[in-house]
């Protein structure tokens, strides 16, 4: 609604600047109308002085003639009276009566031509008079002329611009009128489901605010029933209460914990650093002490200054221990923390370290002042180092004061009230800049000291080396004390904040609340663990669907593969028997063939014996018993062959079993019980097959099952994109249909617009035609008169 008043309000406003702009448009035509006559009026004046000027040219054209036919006359003249002059004296001796006669004809002549030149000189003076006068005018009503078409120009433009300004202000106030009017129309339906949230907002807020009295009617006859007294309402009952366990707190004061001893690290390297390299310097500077002994002070001061590990490690080590104490079974209060006063003692010794150490290191930099080629630049650099290291000390003791207060409440019980823990904590945290800016200053003294030390020509490597290495253990020591300072004052807010208290109340925790506190919680949690049981887990609907699917048609596909398996078997169990009768013949075969070897040979031996008395027949029994035997070779290796292949296609190690000293009976049960054996074997080969293809059946069956439930997943998701689209579509073509509607009605009103403007050209068109014709009939009228 505010969107729709403050709609209101512009329209309001621009049709008031458009009746300004077009009252104003009146009075710039008006005026326009005004010029335009005006300058009409001077363009006849204009054509009146160029008539008037015509006239006098042609009268002047005239009296020229006239004066050019005078001057001839006059010559004429002239000419005859010299003539007559020349006739005079020569008849002077005539009669003087026509003497007489010339004489006065001669003066009339004169007086004539007197006459015409006085008019002549007139004449001319006139001319010229009114040459000067037509000139003047004629240069005054052109510049009038010019300046009048100036205006009319320059009024043109303005009325030009206005007209187009005008237009423009128009069209924009209709597309503006247009796009107002369907904000209206949206702003309307957005009022429309605004009053309908509204009212279901407040029918919700209606049942909760009965649902609310509901319960607060019966949680307060719980109270009235149950509890007795209240403790929350008296601080000092309420004081005694177990406040509730932080834990969120105690995650937070161990991560701040973790990074203050990153920082507090970071700070005793630097300092191990800046101890150590000046230790180091003390030794070059100002005497070296490869060359020559250094002084006694410079000698006390390396050996205090060599003892800095026993004053700055401890510090790293309390604060190690501080932060390990710290976990979330503990209770982290300044009452409860213990190792903060270990902390707060190291520090302590530190500082005490670095004022025992102070004198020395001021008395040292009056030695470096007091060197022979030390110049007054270096003097006025150690006096500014000697206050700063004097600040540094200071600021070191007051935090180590600050330290101590925050440690006291550990030793003993209400020593820091609980209004000044804050403000301590403030100080700490304005000291720690302090310390900051007092060791930046030193570390930008030392640089500038070290720049004039380099000048000087007694200066060594070495001593170049150990300045530098004090330089970087000095930036190292500003970029750690700054830190530790961004540090402090970002999570003061923390540092000041009650962590744990009864609720309503700001009572400092004691010791004996905080180990309640911990029972409390380590029995809240041993409890919790005891009833708490897993639930067993249930498969989802959806999940339940697939999986009966996924059965049902596994249970389908089961049972053809069963049948199909079924068949084979059969089949199978035909083609084994029919094997197994055709492998026992083939026995068979073979042992009547070695028993008809082996008596074959047992002849030919008979028979070579028997011909063994004949030379002759020798050669042809040896022949042909190495026939006999070679045919029996072969008999033999084929057979062996066919064994072994068929003890390689039942999967064992059979071998021909010899005949020699073995009978039709024990042969025929060798032969059965070597068959037998070779069946069991290829039947477990053909088992497992058989298991091995079934397993290969479920995994795939299990394969596409799985496979038919993502493709049922990627439908049903396929099909809500699909009613989605279609939902857009049928959106985008209602707004399509609105948009077209709301233009139809713009255009409409742009054409009916056109027509009235049309109507009104039309109509200034007229009044502009009557008011020129009216304008040159009042200049007709001008002339007549």
């Amino acid at each position: 609604m505010a969107n729709v008043t403050d709609l209101q309000t512009k329209y309001s406003k621009l049709a008031q600047e458009y009746s300004k702009l077009r009252a104003q448009n009146q009075v710039l035509k008006k005026a326009v109308l005004d010029e335009q006559a005006n300058s009409a009026s001077f363009k006849e004046q204009l054509k009146q002085r160029d008539q008037s000027l015509r006239k006098q040219e042609q009268e002047m054209d005239s009296l020229s003639f006239r004066n050019q036919q005078l001057a001839k006359r006059v010559e004429l003249l002239q000419e005859e009276l010299a003539v007559c002059e020349a006739k005079g004296k020569k008849g002077k001796s005539k009669a003087e009566s026509p003497s007489q006669h010339g004489l006065e004809t001669q003066s009339v002549f004169d007086e004539d031509l007197q006459k015409k030149i006085e008019e002549n000189e007139r004449l001319h003076i006139q001319f010229y008079e009114a040459d000067e006068h037509h000139r003047k005018q004629e240069a005054e009503l052109t510049t009038r002329l010019q300046d009048l078409e100036k205006d009319s120009e320059q009024h043109r433009a303005v009325v030009d611009g206005l007209t187009a300004k005008y237009m423009e202000t128009i069209e924009r106030l209709q597309s503006d009128k247009a796009r107002l009017e369907v904000k209206t129309q949206t702003l309307e339906r957005e009022a429309k489901e605004c009053r309908m949230r509204t009212e279901e907002c407040q029918q919700q807020v209606r049942r909760c605010q009965s649902e609310l009295n509901i319960h607060v009617k019966q949680s307060s006859s719980v109270i009235q029933e149950k509890v007795p007294f209240n403790d929350t309402k008296f601080a000092a009952y309420n004081s005694l209460n177990v406040p509730p366990h932080n834990r969120r707190h105690q995650l937070k004061a161990r991560d701040v914990a973790g990074q203050a001893l990153s920082f507090i690290q970071d700070l005793v390297a630097a300092l191990l650093n800046f101890h150590s390299y000046t230790e180091q310097r003390v030794h070059i500077y100002p005497l070296d002490s490869s060359i020559e002994p250094i002084s006694p002070l410079n000698q006390k001061f390396s050996q205090y200054l060599h003892e800095n590990a026993a004053y700055v490690r401890p510090l790293e080590e309390g604060f190690l221990q501080l932060h390990q104490s710290i976990t979330e079974d503990t209770v982290t209060v300044l009452e409860t923390v213990v190792k903060l006063k270990s902390f707060a003692d190291n520090f302590a010794s530190y500082t005490s370290f670095l004022q025992k150490i102070l004198p020395y290191q001021l008395k040292s930099l009056e030695e470096e002042c007091n060197a022979p080629l030390g110049t007054a630049a270096l003097t006025a650099k150690n006096q500014e180092l000697q206050r700063d290291m004097k600040r540094v000390t200071s600021v070191f003791e007051k935090l180590q004061s600050y330290i101590k207060l925050l440690a006291l409440p550990s030793v003993r019980q209400n020593a820091v009230p609980q209004s000044s823990t804050s403000a301590v904590f403030t100080q700490l945290a304005a000291g720690l800049h302090s310390l900051h800016d007092a060791i930046k200053e030193m570390s930008k003294h030392y640089n500038q000291k070290a720049s004039l030390e380099q000048e000087l020509p007694t200066t060594t490597q070495k001593l170049c080396t150990t300045t530098e290495c004090l330089l970087g253990s000095l930036g190292s020591l500003t970029s750690s004390t700054g830190k530790i300072a961004t540090f402090f004052s970002n999570n003061l807010d923390f540092f000041t904040s009650p962590g744990y208290s009864p609720r309503g109340c700001t009572v400092a925790l004691n010791p004996l609340q905080a180990e309640s506190m911990l029972a409390n919680k380590k029995k809240a949690a041993a409890y919790i663990h005891a009833i708490k049981q897993d639930r067993p887990q249930s498969v989802p609907y959806g999940d339940a669907l697939s999986n009966r699917r996924i059965l049902t048609s596994s249970t389908e596909s089961r049972e053809g593969l069963t049948q199909q398996v079924q068949q084979s078997q059969e089949k199978i169990a035909r083609l084994e028997q029919e094997k197994e009768h055709w492998l026992l013949e083939a026995q068979l075969g073979k042992v009547r063939l070695e028993k008809e070897n082996q008596r074959i040979a047992d002849l030919e031996t008979q028979l070579a014996a028997a011909l063994g008395g004949s030379p002759n027949c020798q050669p042809s029994a040896a022949s042909t018993l190495s026939e006999s035997h070679e045919e029996a070779e072969r008999e033999h290796k084929a057979a062996g062959k066919e064994t072994a292949l068929c003890a390689s296609l039942v999967g064992m190690l059979c071998t021909t079993p010899t005949v020699d000293h073995m009978g039709d009976e024990e042969s025929r049960e060798q032969l059965i019980k070597t068959h037998y054996m070779a069946r069991v074997g290829e039947l477990t080969t053909q088992l497992q097959i058989s298991d091995s293809k079934a397993v290969h059946f479920h995994s795939e069956c299990r394969a596409l099952a799985k496979r038919l439930a993502i493709s049922e997943k990627s439908r049903e998701a396929l099909s809500e994109e699909v009613r989605l689209a279609n939902q857009n579509i049928t959106r985008l073509q209602d707004e399509l249909t609105t948009t077209k509607r709301s233009y139809e009605d713009q255009l409409s009103m742009m054409s009916d617009h056109l027509c009235s403007m049309n109507e009104t050209l039309s109509k200034q068109r007229e009044e502009i035609d009557t008011l020129k014709l009216g304008s040159k009939g009042n200049a007709k009228k001008n002339k007549g008169r």
